[in-house]
């Protein structure tokens, strides 16, 4: 895999791509605009040339963005579902802008009305979102979830049932997370568990829509259903597993982005990346 993390873009946008530069990242996830706000300002002409000027400088493999943690399409009709949705198309919209290709999004959460509710407003959701941006090449990769409260995206087939009803298919990807599959009840601590839950995803949505990983181990214990990400090695999954996982060669060229708590001075990212590329068989 290609090894990188989400970074900040606190002082504009290609600063996220200076940060993961200083580090040698091979790849970097960002937020397009701030992630706990429904509406941002668009990337000014100035920061959108700064932005392509530094990823013309970097040369990494893959740049793409995760969308604000208060989307919600799964929820029934609100208010809140309405901003999810005004967020969701600004949100691709400013990734055209930037020409970010893919923004990595959790499915949603059903608040008390069931699956089968969410499911039909997260396929619609989808739908409109990609009709009002109909010229726009920006991919949603759905991400699967530890499946904490009323989450969906903790079965592969939540994500297979989106990719079924989408009028969209073709703008629609998957990242998969290493901490969400164990604590969903995935025990990809052994080659063969790792094997059985990536080809669940290859018969039911096709590995050609895989278009990234977030890599991360887990504080919680399997099928705690409990969202806690720990640094590589240090948490319930451990260190041999991820060992099976960087050497996949069906993903060798796959982006694999950490999500692990860090401070400012990265120290923990530094730290995380050379224990993934100690991984990696020679």
């Amino acid at each position: 895999m290609k090894f990188g993390a989400h970074m900040s873009t606190g002082g504009g946008v290609w600063k996220a791509l200076e940060r993961g530069a200083s580090i040698d990242c091979e790849i970097v996830q960002i937020f397009v605009k701030n992630n706990m706000q429904w509406l941002g300002k668009p990337p000014a002409p100035n920061d959108i040339a700064l932005y392509a000027a530094e990823l013309a400088k970097q040369k990494f493999s893959c740049v793409f963005g995760h969308t604000g943690y208060l989307i919600n399409l799964g929820a029934p009709a609100s208010d809140n579902r309405d901003k999810s949705l005004q967020s969701l198309i600004q949100e691709i919209n400013f990734a055209t802008a930037l020409g970010v290709p893919f923004l990595v999004m959790h499915p949603g959460a059903h608040l008390g009305t069931g699956e089968e509710n969410c499911l039909k407003q997260i396929v619609s959701g989808l739908d409109e979102a990609f009709e009002a941006t109909k010229d726009s090449p920006v991919k949603i990769a759905l991400e699967n979830t530890a499946g904490q409260g009323s989450c969906l995206g903790h079965k592969i087939a939540h994500l297979a049932a989106v990719f079924d009803a989408s009028k969209y298919p073709k703008r629609l990807g998957v990242c998969l997370d290493t901490a969400h599959f164990f604590e969903a009840g995935y025990d990809i601590r052994t080659p063969k568990g790792w094997d059985d839950a990536i080809k669940e995803v290859g018969s039911l949505i096709g590995l050609k829509n895989v278009l990234a990983f977030h890599l991360n181990d887990s504080k919680t214990d399997l099928n705690s259903r409990v969202d806690r990400h720990e640094h590589i090695g240090k948490g319930k999954i451990g260190l041999e597993a991820f060992r099976h996982i960087v050497n996949d060669p069906r993903f060798k060229k796959y982006p694999g982005c950490l999500e692990t708590p860090k401070s400012k001075d990265m120290h923990e990212d530094v730290e995380n990346l050379a224990v993934l590329r100690s991984l990696v068989a020679k």
